[in-house]
């Protein structure tokens, strides 16, 4: 089957580093040399059969092609988190912004909460003190959050929306008003009105829960929200990456493969559709790029010019040995330090929350998850100290809310590796 996609239109930004560019020319290497041992695979399949030794090597290449990727998400991790308190070029903190991070920071080292109390008493705010603790500085939020965006996948792509209340509410339009073409004297009947549907997204309390020693919180020259920040994020990622998939929705976010699916075909509103791959488990072995295709076309075309492959690293492995007719590799390597991996000329996406390949499995969704999927965000990161339960240790019970679901079924479809 001919393929002709174009890939859409991005921005390819030059590595800033030598180390950086170092990464990436060691990861192109790499997959040269896995496409020419994958070569050799197909030949060998072709006369006697795979060679054990061929296998192997394809193997740890691919294992190393995973490395390589590891390595670039890091440069790329690293050099997008800003520092906090001071950095140079930073905005200064405003009078009330100063306070609260001085007040923050005497509760954090020693306890001391009248700092606290008093601000958010004027500010109005909700929260109970000992028993719920104090809200983090506005500059600590904002570096979880923006943490958060790197290591979670599903955030990095979806609409994040921040809330005041503990449900966000939002109309959607499932079909426009019907309207129709009428002569200049013929009757204009009244039509069919919009049908609207309300979508709820509750934000749920997502908590973790860091501890430091006496001496460490007494070091002035530490940085105390910027090691809140680094504790929680991985935390908190790994929670919201594994929710906003495959989340139940009690007590969580209800993720996307949470919901009810239907065939392409019979695709209706309120169901995430699908396109089956024809064969249990695996891509097709005489056209293995035919299920992609179908795949990319069954998203309608305004959706698909912002459309990501999001699969873990097991699927990619399989995508990676996929040719078109012609003979071109489907998947290609990233351009840059942070940039990502293509499939058919569309970026890819990799999270390990995401099925592996097995018969019914949903290994691979594609879609604009910023139309697809929404992550709503409740103001506001909370922190309790408590200094007994672990003696010598100080625990920091830091709790967020945050929800999610699917806003617009017809934005992304699943692939489903069936017959």
């Amino acid at each position: 089957m001919a393929m002709i996609l174009s890939a859409p239109e991005t921005k390819v930004a030059k590595p800033e580093t030598a180390e950086e560019r170092a990464a990436v020319n060691d990861f192109i290497a790499a997959f040269e040399s896995y496409k020419a041992a994958n070569e050799e695979r197909l030949a060998q399949i072709e006369t006697r059969g795979t060679d054990i030794v061929t296998a192997d090597k394809l193997a740890r290449i691919d294992a190393a092609l995973d490395a390589h990727q590891a390595r670039l998400d890091a440069l790329a991790t690293k050099a997008r988190r800003p520092a906090l308190g001071g950095a140079a070029g930073a905005p200064e903190r405003s009078a009330s912004e100063a306070a609260h991070a001085d007040a923050f920071d005497a509760y954090v080292r020693h306890g001391e909460a009248g700092g606290l109390k008093a601000l958010e008493a004027k500010a109005l705010s909700a929260g109970t003190g000992a028993d719920g603790g104090y809200l983090v500085p506005f500059e600590a939020e904002a570096e979880i959050g923006r943490r958060l965006a790197v290591l979670s996948p599903v955030r990095a792509l979806a609409s994040v929306r921040t809330i005041g209340a503990g449900t966000y509410r939002k109309p959607f339009m499932t079909s426009g008003p019907v309207c129709g073409w009428a002569a200049e004297t013929a009757a204009r009947p009244q039509t069919d009105s919009p049908v609207l549907a309300e979508l709820a997204f509750p934000a749920m309390e997502l908590y973790a829960m860091p501890a430091a020693t006496t001496a460490l919180l007494e070091d002035a020259r530490m940085n105390l929200e910027e090691w809140l920040a680094g504790e929680v994020e991985a935390s908190f990622a790994a929670q919201e990456g594994t929710a906003f998939v495959a989340g139940d929705g009690a007590g969580k976010p209800t993720g996307f493969l949470a919901y009810a699916k239907a065939a392409e075909a019979a695709w209706t509103w309120g169901k995430v559709g699908f396109v089956a791959t024809g064969a249990a488990g695996a891509f097709p072995s005489a056209t293995p790029a035919d299920p992609l295709i179908d795949l990319v076309h069954a998203l309608k075309a305004p959706y698909r010019q912002n459309a990501t492959f999001l699969m873990n690293r097991r699927t990619q492995a399989a995508a990676r040995k996929l040719k078109d007719e012609n003979g071109n590799y489907l998947w290609a390597p990233p351009p840059g330090a942070g940039q990502s991996a293509s499939l058919m000329g569309f970026p890819v996406a990799e999270s390990e929350d995401m099925p592996d390949l097995a018969a019914d499995a949903y290994a691979i969704a594609f879609g604009d998850f910023r139309r697809f999927y929404l992550v709503v965000d409740r103001a506001g990161v909370r922190v309790l100290r408590d200094p007994y339960s672990a003696k010598p240790y100080v625990l920091f019970y830091t709790t967020k809310r945050v929800g999610g679901g699917v806003q617009d079924f017809d934005a992304a479809k699943l692939l489903k590796f069936a017959a």
